[in-house]
C-alpha cells in the first residue's frame, strides 16, 4: 500500500529528529503568546516591526471589509482586480522607487510566477546555494538550466556568466537569507549583471519594511537603483498583514500579468487586505523609531550572548541564528526554553545544511529590553547544566 510507504519516510524522519509537527497558537501575534494553552514569551515570528496586530491595520482591515466585502470572487484578469488592489499597487510601486509594481498573495507565488514568466528553456538561472526553497522550486519549474553558486562567492558566479554565452540571464538570491540573517552582497551583484547583461531578482522578504530608509528594503539600504533589478518583498513580514508584491521596469510588468501563471490562474487576495496594507505602508515609512528599538535589540541580544558553547552566526538583522550543529541537540535546547516559557524554533535539514541545526532568534520592535534579558539568562542558564 502507497500508505505504508509514506508511513515508513515519516519514521524515518522520527529517527533523524527531522519530524516537523505544527503548534496553535490561542493569542494574536506578539512576543507574548498563548501556545496550546501555554503562555511563552516568542523569539520566531517574522512580525520585524509588531505591526500584526496594529489597531490601525485592524481598523483598516475592518473598513476596508464593509466596504469591499470579504472574497475577491475572481483572478485579477478576470474581474477580481478592485481598486484596493490598484491602489496598493501604485503605492507600493513608488514606496520601492519602480515604475510598476504587481501584487501576489504570497511570496512563494510571487516567486514561482517570475523566474517561470522570465526564463524557459534556452536560458539560465544563476542562484545562491542558501536561496529559500522558494526561488529554487521557481527555478525548476522555469525548465530553464540552473547553474548555483557558493553562498555569496561573486568569483565563482563571475565564471559561471563568463561560461554562458547565449539565452537569457537570471541572476536570483535571496536579500536577507532567512535563515543566516546574513545581506546578499547585491551591489556586487548588480554590477556582474550589468557586466554580463542579466537581470537581479531579489527576494527582499526579511528586508522590506526593516532595512533602507524609511524600511524600503535591502536595495534602498545600498541606494541601489537599476532598470535591471526586480524587486520582490512579502508583506506579511515587516507589514504586518500578508501577500507579496514585484516592483520591476513596466514592460517586467506587462509580462508577468501575461506569462506568470501563479498570478493569472489564481483567485486575487481579498481587497480588504489592500486597504490594510495601504496603512501598512504609512506605519513603515514613519517607522525611523521601531527600526531604531530593533537594531538596539540586536546589539543587546549579540553582546549578551558572548561566551556560549554556541555560536551566533554573522547577522546584523533581526534574524539571529545561534548554531547549534546536532539535530537532537537543536531540539532538546529548543524544548528546555519552552520549558521556561520561551518559545525559540529549532531549524534542522534540510532547511539548513546537514550538521548546522540551530535555533532561528528572530527579533520584533515589539520585544522590549526585559524580553531579550530573559531570554539571554534562560541561555546562560542552560549553558551552565
Amino acid at each position: 500500500m502507497p500508505f505504508t510507504e509514506l508511513q515508513n519516510e515519516l519514521d524515518r524522519r522520527v529517527a533523524q529528529d527531522l519530524l516537523r509537527r505544527r503548534r496553535t497558537l490561542d493569542t494574536p501575534q506578539s512576543p507574548h503568546i498563548v501556545v496550546d494553552g501555554k503562555p511563552y514569551l516568542a523569539f520566531c515570528s517574522n512580525d520585524y516591526l509588531g505591526l500584526a496586530n496594529h489597531p490601525q491595520l485592524i481598523a483598516a482591515l475592518q473598513q476596508g471589509a464593509q466596504h469591499w466585502g470579504v472574497g475577491a470572487g475572481a483572478a485579477h484578469l478576470v474581474n477580481g482586480h478592485f481598486g484596493a488592489h490598484h491602489r496598493l499597487e501604485q503605492q507600493l510601486a513608488a514606496f520601492a522607487g519602480k515604475p510598476a509594481a504587481l501584487l501576489f498573495s504570497t511570496g512563494y507565488m510571487a516567486n514561482l510566477g517570475v523566474v517561470q514568466a522570465l526564463v524557459g528553456k534556452g536560458d539560465t538561472v544563476f542562484a545562491d546555494k542558501l536561496n529559500h526553497a522558494s526561488l529554487n522550486d521557481a527555478m525548476q519549474l522555469s525548465r530553464a538550466e540552473t547553474k548555483r553558486y557558493r553562498h555569496g562567492d561573486m568569483q565563482q558566479l563571475s565564471q559561471l556568466l563568463a561560461q554562458t554565452p547565449s539565452g537569457r540571464k537570471l541572476v536570483i538570491t535571496d536579500a536577507v537569507f532567512s535563515m543566516d540573517g546574513d545581506i546578499a552582497p547585491l551591489q556586487e551583484l548588480l554590477a556582474l549583471c550589468e557586466q554580463h547583461d542579466a537581470w537581479l531578482y531579489v527576494d527582499d522578504a526579511h528586508g522590506f519594511g526593516v532595512l533602507g530608509e524609511q524600511g524600503r528594503g535591502s536595495l534602498a539600504q545600498f541606494g541601489i537603483a537599476s532598470p535591471r533589478v526586480i524587486h520582490m518583498a512579502t508583506l506579511g513580514k515587516a507589514a504586518g498583514v500578508s501577500g507579496a508584491f514585484v516592483a520591476a521596469e513596466q514592460v517586467v510588468i506587462d509580462t508577468l500579468v501575461n506569462h506568470a501563471h501563479s498570478y493569472v490562474y489564481t483567485t486575487a487576495t481579498p481587497p480588504a487586505l489592500s486597504v490594510a496594507l495601504s496603512q501598512s505602508l504609512e506605519l513603515i515609512a514613519r517607522g525611523d523609531a521601531l527600526r531604531a528599538h530593533l537594531q538596539k535589540l540586536v546589539a543587546q541580544l549579540r553582546g549578551g550572548l558572548s561566551g556560549l558553547p554556541w555560536q551566533l552566526m554573522p547577522s546584523d538583522t533581526a534574524i539571529q541564528p545561534l548554531l547549534i550543529g546536532d539535530n537532537l541537540q537543536a531540539l532538546q535546547l529548543s524544548e528546555a526554553l519552552r520549558e521556561r516559557g520561551i518559545w525559540v524554533a529549532a531549524i534542522r535539514p534540510p532547511t539548513v545544511p546537514q550538521g548546522t541545526a540551530r535555533l532561528r532568534i528572530t527579533l520584533s520592535a515589539a520585544h522590549g529590553e526585559a524580553d531579550v534579558s530573559r531570554l539571554v539568562g534562560a541561555l546562560h542558564e542552560l549553558a551552565h547544566r
